[in-house]
């Protein structure tokens, strides 16, 4: 799984500043456990009993994304699809059909660096400590055997997925807590919540502003130094940070990440961290761990093509690029 741990939230409670009556909302957040991972849900209401209940629908719309997506649920449509690997396709709700297309067409996109059947590899690397020496090359090789999103055929008519190698899988690792976040996110903003946050392990969508009118803002931590905000930056819609600074192996002085490349069964080496700014973090959610795979010139030029999409990129020697449209307060 990609680490997401460098964004942290940059919220000035100043209502006092300001005439009463001006601002009369004020932010209601929760944190919890769900999709295995902390989410901090943040909404501006009216009052405690509005917030509330927003929170409520929120948790509830990502509890259901999480039993349709979830490859640990056996229950799940996903469990379904690599259950009938090399057997028969598998009829699937409308959504997570919509879900596995856009994968595939953001596979396409980055050429692979992300890809939705990634979880087919061979689990050869570990990031505990336990490694001793690399896998061999055949391992490795082997490892990415059954992996690409080329070969899954969907039926559009019947709403039907089929992976045609036996022992192949899809995951949503890379692209599930964003989509959930876009989905709560949509939800509070159908029923009149007209500010938030929803944070899924740095997986973030916002929308609105904060309870004294100001924009949300997120600051970037210098993963050399994690006690050091490097830069602020306003937020209208999802970022995502993707980073290796806390699951990684060294060989040979060389670093390696816990992102694995699905093309190839190497980690990805030479960043620290990528973070993507753009309209929906389940796009930002992919892009971030496309990005770290692809590497800082091409990932860069890829984002660069992509309207409405910018980037952060930290690398092992500690420089700092970014895409061209961004502009950094740095600290």
């Amino acid at each position: 799984m990609v680490v997401k741990f460098l964004l942290v939230i940059g919220v000035l409670f100043v209502l006092q500043l300001f005439p009463e009556g001006i601002y009369a909302q004020e932010s209601y957040s929760r944190t919890l456990l769900l999709m295995g991972n902390r989410f901090d849900i943040t909404v501006v209401a009216d009052n405690q009993e509005r917030g509330g209940k927003a929170i409520d629908l929120a948790i509830g719309e990502i509890q259901r994304i999480e039993k349709l997506i979830s490859s640990w649920d056996p229950n799940s449509q996903t469990s379904n699809i690599n259950r009938n690997s090399g057997i028969a396709p598998v009829k699937v709700d409308p959504e997570l059909f919509g879900l596995i297309k856009r994968a595939l067409a953001i596979s396409k996109l980055t050429d692979g660096a992300f890809d939705i059947t990634y979880a087919s590899m061979d689990r050869i690397w570990t990031f505990d400590g336990s490694m001793t020496q690399m896998p061999s090359s055949e391992e490795i090789t082997s490892s990415v055997s059954k992996v690409g999103y080329q070969q899954i055929v969907l039926n559009e008519e019947d709403f039907k997925v089929y992976l045609p190698v036996k022992g192949m899988k899809i995951g949503f690792g890379a692209i599930g807590k964003g989509y959930a976040a876009d989905k709560a996110k949509q939800l509070l903003i159908s029923n009149g919540i007209k500010g938030g946050i929803i944070n899924a392990s740095g997986d973030m969508n916002t929308w609105g502003s904060q309870e004294n009118g100001k924009p949300w803002t997120v600051g970037i931590i210098n993963p050399m130094n994690k006690e050091k905000v490097f830069a602020t930056v306003p937020v209208k819609g999802a970022v995502v940070t993707s980073g290796n600074y806390e699951k990684q192996v060294i060989f040979d002085g060389v670093r390696y990440s816990h992102i694995i490349n699905p093309k190839t069964g190497y980690p990805a080496t030479g960043l620290i961290s990528v973070t993507v700014f753009t309209s929906q973090a389940e796009l930002a959610d992919a892009l971030a761990t496309a990005v770290f795979v692809m590497g800082a010139e091409v990932g860069l030029d890829r984002i660069n093509q992509i309207p409405g999409t910018e980037c952060i990129i930290v690398t092992d020697k500690g420089g700092l690029l970014t895409s061209n449209n961004i502009n950094l307060d740095l600290k």
